[in-house]
């Protein structure tokens, strides 16, 4: 049976030596996929948090620039 996505990101934080993201950051984190996903293709959505990640940024200054992007692409919903 498949966990519940809280039980996953919670044994995938501890697998990696890491704290899993608290409620802002998830919701951050969430938000961030939908825009990227609804201004390109879905395949964006992963990648821009990984991306995001990577560059060290927060989730939430994360948001602000994929919603950013959006804008001026002209695909945030």
């Amino acid at each position: 049976m498949a966990l519940a996505a809280a039980d996953w990101i919670a044994r995938l934080a501890a697998e990696l030596g890491t704290s899993p993201p608290d409620g802002a950051e998830l919701d951050a984190l969430l938000g961030l996929a939908g825009v990227a996903a609804h201004a390109s293709e879905r395949i964006a959505a992963p990648v821009s948090c990984w991306l995001v990640a990577r560059a060290g940024v927060a989730p939430s200054d994360g948001l602000v620039a994929v919603r950013r992007l959006a804008e001026e692409v002209g695909g945030e919903d």
